[in-house]
């Protein structure tokens, strides 16, 4: 059975937009062929000027800010700001899904999160960062000087072994003689 073009593209629609639906599901819900969803989808993708018509959108359904095809790492920071932003608003029992359907990484996100934390914190960071390594430092030095304490300490048992060990314990020799 031919379908028109402007019922292919609300197919391929359905099956592309956030809230998609797998090509068995439309089937079933529509009375087409999985096979022929699926030929049409990877067709939209294939073909520009179809591509282009198929992410129109529409009043009823909410289209992404980004091409589909984009990996993550190019994306601009608006975009990077939306998802961090949707994913803040929804259940998390939804997030797996919304990231699946964005293509991203929950790691990602929260990387996206952090700095969009951090930016809106004003670089409070890096002071913070700053006053941080000033009690590295001190810390540091004071852990050296103890360090060098110690090791003189225990050179000057070390001789004081040994000093014992060539003289023997001069107490016990003064007592021998003062007793004797």
């Amino acid at each position: 059975m031919p379908y028109s073009e402007a019922f292919k593209r609300r197919m391929i629609q359905k099956m592309s937009n956030s809230n998609a639906k797998s090509a068995n599901a439309l089937a079933k819900e529509e009375g087409v062929s999985q096979t022929s969803l699926s030929k049409w989808l990877r067709d939209a993708g294939k073909l520009g000027s179809m591509k282009k018509r198929v992410h129109k959108p529409e009043p009823e359904e909410k289209t992404t800010i980004r091409p589909q095809q984009s990996r993550p790492q190019d994306w601009s920071l608006v975009e990077k700001l939306r998802v961090v932003v949707e994913a803040d608003a929804m259940p998390p029992e939804e997030l797996g899904g919304y990231l699946r359907r964005e293509g991203l990484h929950e790691s990602q996100l929260e990387q996206w999160r952090q700095a969009v934390l951090e930016a809106l914190e004003g670089r409070r960071p890096r002071r913070k960062n700053t006053t941080e390594r000033k009690r590295i430092k001190e810390l540091e030095r004071e852990l050296r000087r103890k360090d060098k304490a110690l090791a003189e300490a225990a050179a000057l048992l070390v001789l004081k072994k040994k000093a014992q060990a060539i003289w023997g314990d001069e107490d016990d020799d003064t007592d021998r003689r003062n007793g004797g």
